[in-house]
């Protein structure tokens, strides 16, 4: 209808264009009638210049239009009757097309900043960034996990750990790894997973983090523990009967002896090589009782009793007992509290455990040092947690048996048991804390304990 009123309104403008022009070839012929036709040949080119300017009009209204959309202007309204009220409906028209344009990007807002909330909310560590490694989208989990604020660049993450940006960047999609990296002296174990996707054009990758340091610790434990049950369960079945048949053969020949002495020299030794014999077996069965019933401690550390007592009671109660052999090696010793007052929610036996159990293996460590030290801190990190810092000048540890030392019955000392370390991992996992090491041959080694 709107576009039937357009062509009515050129059709009369154009007759009357044509009318005029033949009243100016008209009168043109008449001399008497100059200043008429003079008259019509202006108006005949006000009527061409009004028809191109009313044509022209719907070309710029149409050009606006376009523009605003180009442009997500959805600001912009038709509402002018300028080429008459045969354009109302075509300026109705273009009002709701660009509400429905503005509604449909009101909505991918909206749906937008649902995403982002979403992915802000989750606690798993999410990063999206391009190929070139402008960082497009992180979340507060990998704020909180790596602990940093701002991330433009996959490059700024060397500040958390110089491989970590080559790995990311060097992942695709479907890929999955662990990654091993300390921030604060907290021990992480990520569980990255990649994929990859197209966006106007260009390739983004979209890598989760999650540490699984807990769980994989958690298992490790449960998994010795139940290893620990069945090989002592087994070997002190076994053991069992051989030390108790062997202390009734002892008896047994000691009472044969007894009344039946020897006849001659020969058979007084033979008699007693078994009877040592015998001794022999029944101590060393005693001994490896007393070996496997040390290694079920292990499976038998009792529930913490948590309670808040403060770190300055548990550094006096522990140097008080380690001090003798501090001093006897002259060892030069350390030990500082930030802030004076802290307290620890933990239970303190068991603590207390741990921390001498970090101090003997320190005191080996610098054994053989000139100018041994050994430095113990306990404060509150930047996650406002508890640690306790046990840290050593001696020869530190070899990378190769870094990851082992928590293991039970391994040792790399002469006269260790393998389970002072693992006991204390062990104890940490019951108060829901951590205990970690980070050491480099040479350089000493730095125990972390975190509740």
């Amino acid at each position: 209808m709107v576009y039937k009123r357009f062509r009515i309104q050129i059709i009369i403008r154009v007759v009357l264009m044509a009318i005029t022009l033949f009243f100016v070839f008209y009168l043109f012929q008449k001399p008497a009638y100059l200043v008429s036709t003079l008259i019509l040949i202006v108006i005949s080119i006000a009527q061409v210049i009004s028809l191109i300017r009313y044509a022209e009009q719907t070309n710029r209204k149409l050009a606006r239009f376009f523009e605003s959309i180009r442009h997500a202007d959805f600001s912009t309204s038709f509402s002018e009757n300028e080429l008459g009220k045969s354009f109302e409906g075509l300026n109705n028209e273009f009002n709701q097309v660009i509400a429905a344009f503005n509604k449909n990007k009101t909505e991918k807002e909206e749906h937008f900043n649902y995403l982002l909330t979403v992915i802000q909310h989750v606690s798993i560590g999410i990063i999206v960034f391009k190929r070139d490694g402008n960082v497009d989208v992180f979340n507060n989990a990998v704020k909180h996990l790596l602990q940093i604020n701002r991330l433009r660049k996959i490059s700024h993450l060397k500040e958390v750990s110089d491989e970590l940006p080559e790995k990311l960047l060097s992942m695709r999609a479907g890929d999955k790894t662990l990654f091993k990296l300390f921030v604060n002296d907290e021990l992480l174990q990520l569980s990255m997973h990649a994929t990859e996707f197209k966006m106007r054009g260009e390739e983004y990758t979209l890598v989760s983090f999650q540490d699984i340091h807990p769980e994989l610790e958690q298992k490790e434990i449960e998994s010795w523990q139940k290893l620990i049950r069945v090989l002592t369960h087994e070997i002190m079945n076994s053991i069992t009967p051989i030390s108790s048949l062997a202390a009734t053969i002892k008896e047994i020949l000691e009472e044969r002896r007894n009344h039946y002495p020897p006849r001659d020299e020969q058979e007084a030794e033979d008699i007693e090589s078994v009877t040592q014999a015998v001794a022999t077996i029944e101590n060393r069965g005693k001994g490896l009782l007393n070996f496997v019933e040390l290694y079920r401690n292990l499976t038998r550390i009792p529930k913490p009793h948590f309670r808040y007592f403060k770190a300055s009671t548990l550094f006096e109660s522990t140097m008080e007992l380690m001090n003798p052999k501090i001093e006897q090696l002259n060892i030069k010793c350390t030990t500082r509290i930030f802030p004076q007052d802290l307290k620890i929610l933990a239970d303190p036996d068991l603590i207390d455990q741990v921390l001498i159990n970090l101090i003997l293996n320190a005191i080996d460590a610098v054994a053989e040092v000139d100018k041994p030290q050994i430095t113990i801190v306990a404060s509150v990190n930047l996650n406002n947690r508890t640690t306790i810092e046990v840290a050593d000048n001696g020869k530190g540890i070899n990378q190769d048996i870094l990851d082992k030392i928590f293991m039970p019955f391994f040792t790399s000392k002469k006269s260790g048991s393998g389970i002072g370390l693992s006991l204390s991992r062990q104890i940490m996992q019951m108060h829901k804390g951590t205990i970690s090491v980070r050491s480099k041959p040479g350089e000493g080694a730095n125990f972390t304990v975190i509740f």
